[in-house]
């Protein structure tokens, strides 16, 4: 049998595990290239008022946030300091994710709103690359 002190530890702890995942948030997406292909290495640059914050996109464009205040944020795509797409108005809500891919491979400049699946709301942004 286990003391009653480290019962109550081990209780404590995961309270406070489980209070600081509640209430989160999360952003995630893929970038593509012109040809569909997944971007290595891109920055992801997330920007609000008195806030900012950069990713990168792993081997398979994939990026990913955790922990974002709500509220309505500026996301861009940024390839070579250059920005490749961005959106103005992403907002992120609380306890439901939020994913935003970046397609370059789109024929005009457009935002695509999907329905939410899974309790995520998706949104793909195509670009037009022009020469």
């Amino acid at each position: 049998m286990l003391p009653k002190s480290l019962i109550l530890s081990l209780v404590g702890v995961l309270l406070v595990t489980f209070s600081v995942f509640a209430g989160t948030s999360v952003l995630e997406g893929v970038a593509k290239d012109a040809t569909g292909r997944p971007i290595k290495g891109a920055d992801v640059r997330i920007e609000a008022k008195n806030f900012s914050k950069i990713l990168k996109t792993d081997a398979s464009g994939h990026y990913v946030t955790y922990g974002l205040p709500v509220g309505t944020y500026k996301v861009m795509l940024v390839i070579n300091g250059q920005v490749k797409a961005s959106v103005l108005d992403a907002k992120i809500q609380l306890d439901k994710p939020t994913q935003l891919n970046f397609d370059l491979s789109g024929k005009s400049v457009e935002k695509v709103g999907r329905s939410a699946v899974y309790g995520k709301d998706f949104m793909d942004v195509r670009v037009s690359i022009r020469p």
